[in-house]
């Protein structure tokens, strides 16, 4: 057993237009702690009048409110003051989310600068970013002019769920859309951390919007709403699939993250003991639960035997332990749905 964080709040509830808020409802769902299995909390579950809520905040915040309209150069102030803020509070924000996802907890806190810096690459490409103009053959002069869109719904994984958020949130605000984020319901807990940062750093209320609940309910309406025209979402294939046939009919602007398989290639003239730090370290890290894990690892036949054996003792020496111990490199996964997952495949892989 794990021993709850000392700033575990009461519950989770969403955030709308600048206000903490439960479900219209008040429906409810559980989140479990990876390492017992047991529920430790409650969270609040949107239906689509939540969503509603959300993006109607949002969008009177763009219509309206001063953040598209203001100069690259202040939305850029802001967005390190995010990043001061994530950073003074990263081993805070490690600590939760390691409780929350089972992730050990020296990784997540390395996720957790990481989220800063993903603020500070975008805070400095609005400044850098320039418009285009160029002539054609003729008599033609084309250019290019970059503005905000609108309300962008975002749909984050359960895999290192703040560092990911960070990935959506940081361009679409950099660029001055609103936002609505709908994070995974296995990991909610990281998520609500961020309306607090974006107050503090000067974020106008509306701008940031967090629902939360489940893909096929409140994502599903996020995806499907006509004053959401922008979508960034990451998780499965067949999820992405359904997603962008119900954004179809609408032409909004898609960015999917989908699942996938990421080989690496060992050739025989490689540094031997590089090449297996970086594999071992591509599947094993983060729980071997991210996209861009290093699933096949393709040895060309001359190092091949040598490899293998040298790869398995390597895998045989890493530590898993609990998510608090620093000295864990593999702890608990997310959820006992994704345990069972991850353990019919390895029975594929014996048979």
């Amino acid at each position: 057993m794990q021993n709850k964080p000392a700033n575990l709040p009461d519950h989770i509830q969403h955030f709308i237009d600048g206000k903490f808020v439960d479900s219209i409802d008040g429906d409810t769902f559980d989140v479990i702690e990876p390492v017992s299995n047991e529920v430790y909390i409650k969270s609040a579950s949107a239906k689509p009048a939540d969503v509603d809520l959300a993006v109607a905040a949002a969008k009177k915040a763009f219509d309206q409110g001063p953040w598209p309209k203001m100069l690259p150069r202040e939305r850029s102030r802001i967005l390190h003051k995010v990043a001061d803020i994530v950073e003074s509070r990263d081993a805070v924000l490690a600590e939760l989310e390691s409780y929350d996802s089972g992730l050990p907890i020296t990784q997540a806190l390395g996720q957790a600068r990481r989220a800063a810096e993903n603020f500070r690459f975008f805070a400095d490409l609005i400044v850098a970013q320039h418009d285009n103009a160029f002539k054609v053959p003729g008599r033609q002069m084309n250019y290019v002019n970059r503005k905000p869109i609108g309300v962008a719904g975002l749909i984050t994984p359960w895999n290192v769920p703040f560092m990911q958020e960070s990935w959506k949130l940081a361009p679409a605000l950099a660029t001055g859309n609103t936002v609505v984020l709908k994070p995974a319901s296995y990991t909610p807990l990281s998520a609500a951390l961020w309306p607090d940062i974006f107050r503090e750093a000067g974020v106008p209320d509306g701008v940031f919007n967090l629902i939360l609940g489940s893909g096929g309910v409140a994502g599903d309406h996020l995806v499907k709403h006509p004053d959401v025209p922008l979508i960034s979402f990451t998780g499965d294939s067949s999820t992405g699939a359904m997603l962008s046939t119900n954004a179809a009919p609408l032409l909004k602007s898609l960015s999917l993250e989908l699942g996938g398989k990421s080989p690496a290639v060992v050739f025989a003239d490689a540094d031997l003991e590089a090449a297996l730090d970086a594999t071992v370290f591509g599947v094993f890290s983060l729980n071997g639960e991210r996209c861009t894990a290093g699933s096949r690892v393709l040895v060309q036949r001359d190092i091949y035997d040598d490899f293998v054996a040298k790869f398995a003792e390597r895998a045989k020496n890493i530590v898993v332990g609990l998510p608090t111990d620093p000295k864990s490199e593999v702890s608990a996964l997310v959820h006992a749905n994704h345990f069972d997952k991850v353990m019919s495949y390895i029975e594929i892989g014996k048979g």
